[in-house]
């Protein structure tokens, strides 16, 4: 069964502690200790700020890796173009199950965030800082850290300073998301592309980046560029924080300089000497065979040379006693229930490449394959966010890196090997997305091939080669079950119903060899 990771897992470092130093000592660097650790910080001016990101080359660390200091030049500039004071959001919204570094900073270095965040408010005369959170942990910390402060909401304060508590969902994480609702709209994508930097919270030019990206803001203005250059590759120099999740002994936040070989970091962790392979960059990354594994470094770079990606910091291997498929499976069955369900190629294309892969490893064969391509490919580039590019591109990873288990499985009875879960997944679902405890089913003694219902419910039915529909094997989803209700109700042959789910799937199974047998594909 997949097992959620906590909050704050283990924190170890390589070389010298910056982002983490302190944690030797205490669990959460209050004020107090933060400034005994760090020292105190002066203010820079918005043009030296963005000299200094430019000088140790900083970029986003919350997945787009968007270089720092040209955002900051685009707030500064639409700030004064329109007459208006911008406002400074930190998101630290990590929702993705194999992600734990920002939590691990917010519960317990707030103030080294706080630092780089009021450096950023300060240098843009910024009124408005906005902190977005969905954990119970994070919030607590740092509601903490703004009151440690003196910070408030207060009308009157000079900048006010607020916590945004969001639903812990994939897709509230999305700049767009988060901003929408500080603004008091619900926490999604409003499917309209709009850069924050001309229009953000509440219309204003918004600079919006990463919790640990204002972390490493902090420290580098501590130290200045030369000495942060020290540390790690000389073209991305500095730390990086990595999450090391997956089939390990150890489960860790781990800090490591720039430059560290990919396996020494494995080997940490307590994975396989010889994975099969490892997912780079978490559910919206890359996966590298065994033997890329094995000759990357840890840098944007690197990962990206050998087919990888650094994204959020999430590092997975997975060893040789897994079915690799089938634990991507799992994972694009997940993605697909993170749909805000407000967009087509989300709502429904995410489902069908989910059932897709499905069929792929249920020896749909070679056509049931091409198909999995070709709904990957419609996918890509036209959602309201970019979680369905991201999902797409985890799933054309997979097949891609498992070419040996993919022919096992696409011509033959599958690896045979079980699918054991050892890739992280929340263990509740979001309400929306939450089983609704019924699922559909077809009487095949009636059925007439109407296809009527794959037009009411195409996120759970679609057509068959032979022009009956294909019903996914899993439960109705709260977001589809009043179209699951409508499609029952309308089936001219009276031949779909809705049937209550006691069933529950074993937390390890071989996957079956093939499809059910019938008239139509996959009918379950």
């Amino acid at each position: 069964m997949n097992t959620a990771l906590p909050d704050v897992p283990e924190v170890r470092v390589v070389g010298l502690p910056q982002l983490t130093s302190g944690f030797d000592l205490v669990d959460r660097l209050d004020l107090d200790m933060h400034l005994k650790v760090h020292g105190p910080l002066k203010p820079m001016a918005g043009e030296a700020l963005a000299q200094l990101a430019q000088a140790v080359s900083l970029r986003g660390r919350g997945g787009a890796g968007f270089p720092f200091a040209k955002k900051l030049r685009a707030v500064a500039e639409s700030a004064i173009r329109r007459g208006v004071r911008p406002v400074v959001v930190v998101n630290g919204s990590e929702d993705e199950p194999a992600c734990r570094k920002d939590t691990v900073l917010i519960n317990r270095a707030p103030h080294l965030i706080l630092d780089g965040a009021l450096l950023v408010a300060e240098a843009l005369g910024a009124r408005t800082l906005v902190v977005g959170v969905t954990r119970d942990s994070t919030e607590a910390s740092m509601r903490a850290a703004l009151a440690e402060r003196g910070l408030t909401d207060r009308r009157n304060a000079r900048l006010r300073a607020r916590v945004q508590r969001n639903p812990a969902r994939m897709v509230t994480g999305e700049s767009s998301a988060l901003i929408r609702s500080a603004d008091g709209g619900p926490p999604m994508p409003p499917g309209r592309k709009v850069r924050a930097s001309d229009s953000g919270v509440g219309g204003a030019p918004t600079l919006l980046s990463n919790a640990e990206t204002f972390a490493q803001l902090a420290v580098a203005a501590r130290t200045g560029p030369e000495r942060y250059g020290r540390t790690g590759l000389h073209d991305e120099p500095g730390t990086l924080l990595l999450t090391l999740s997956g089939a390990v002994t150890r489960p860790m936040v781990l800090e490591v300089p720039s430059g560290v070989p990919l396996r020494y970091v494995l080997q940490l962790a307590g994975a396989p000497p010889l994975p099969q392979g490892v997912l780079t960059g978490g559910y919206h990354g890359k996966w590298l065979d065994g033997a890329g594994a094995q000759d990357a470094i840890v840098s944007r770079a690197s990962l990206e040379a050998s087919g990888g990606a650094l994204g959020a910091g999430a590092i997975l291997p997975i060893g040789p006693e897994t079915c690799a498929l089938g634990e991507a499976l799992k994972v694009a069955q997940w993605l697909a229930a993170e749909s805000a369900g407000q967009c087509g190629p989300c709502y429904l294309g995410l489902p069908a490449a989910a059932r897709g892969l499905e069929d792929v490893l249920n020896g749909g064969g070679p056509t049931a394959l091409e198909a999995l391509r070709e709904v990957t490919r419609a996918v890509k580039r036209r959602g309201a966010c970019k979680h369905p590019d991201g999902s797409a591109a985890f799933i054309e990873s997979t097949v891609s890196a498992f070419t040996d288990d993919l022919a096992a499985h696409v011509l033959g009875a599958g690896c045979g090997r079980p699918v054991r879960g050892v890739l992280p997944l929340h263990t509740a679902p979001p309400a929306s997305a939450a089983p609704s405890g019924r699922r559909l089913a077809v009487d095949w003694t009636l059925c007439r091939g109407h296809g009527l219902c794959a037009d009411i419910v195409p996120e759970l039915i679609q057509l068959g080669p032979d022009g009956f529909p294909a019903v996914a094997d899993a439960a109705v989803p709260r977001y589809s079950e009043a179209n699951a209700v409508r499609a029952v109700r309308r089936c001219p042959a009276l031949a779909l119903r809705l049937e209550e789910d006691a069933s529950a799937l074993p937390a390890a199974r071989a996957l079956p060899p093939a499809l059910p047998p019938g008239r139509g594909r996959a009918r379950r």
